[in-house]
Formats: C-alpha cells, structure tokens, sequence
C-alpha cells in the first residue's frame, strides 16, 4: 500500500511537469510495492525531500530520488558511487537509457517494466545490508 506524501514531497510532486508526473507517481507507488514484496529486510521506507527531490530511504539501503534529469525526462536516481546502476544495465529490459552511474530515464507516457525496475529498487533498498553480508 502506496502511504500518503509527507507534505514537502507533495509540494515538490505539485512543482514537476505534466509529463513527468504520471511516471514518477508510478515510480513511488513501485518503490513501496517492492518494499513491502521484494526487498526482504530493508526495514520501513522513509519519504523525505533530499536534493529538493522526493526521496526514498530504508535503514540499510542506499537513498532512492525521483525527479526530472537534464534532459527534461523522469529519472529514478541512485547514488553515483555504487554499482546499482552498472549491475542494473546487465539485466535491464531493452530500449533503457541511463544518465551515467546515476539514473535510469523514462520518456513521457514511458511503459515501465515493473519486474526489472523492482529488482534494482531492491538491490537499492537493501544494498548496505548486502555490503556488509559480503564482508
């Protein structure tokens, strides 16, 4: 179940484009899904801006943003300095595009492939915890 928005985050969702929007609203409502189904022992999500940007973050994951790239598109963006995005590449339905290690981007009125995009939301949720379990 989708909480509600704290209400900065509903102010910064109020402030992005129309075509933006819709994907990130999809991207959140995934966020939670996969935290609740996927991500076993990434602990409850907070919802709080971070960059002047939604953002997503369990006690043992890496910090999730949703927000608009440079290039105007929706992105999901990670932390630049993990292999989130590399290890996603590997596995990512065809046609994705990235903006370096940081973020995958969807086009207005983008399809998102749910089960693809849950298991690098996964990895992300829980990746401290996954560091540590290598050690």
């Amino acid at each position: 179940m989708t909480p509600p928005m704290p209400p900065e985050v509903a102010r910064a969702f109020e402030e992005l484009s129309g075509d933006v929007r819709p994907v990130l609203d999809t991207l959140r409502a995934l966020i939670f899904a996969t935290a609740e189904v996927e991500a076993e022992g990434a602990g409850p999500v907070e919802e709080a801006l971070r960059w002047g940007q939604p953002a997503y973050i369990a006690p043992k994951g890496s910090t999730i943003r949703l927000g608009q790239a440079k290039s105007g598109e929706a992105a999901l963006f990670v932390n630049c300095r993990t292999s989130l995005i590399e290890d996603f590449r590997a596995i990512a339905p065809a046609g994705s595009r990235f903006e370096g290690t940081r973020a995958v981007l969807f086009g207005p009125g983008a399809e998102i492939e749910k089960a693809a995009l849950a298991v690098l939301i996964a990895r992300a949720l829980t990746y401290h915890r996954r560091k540590t379990a290598k050690r």
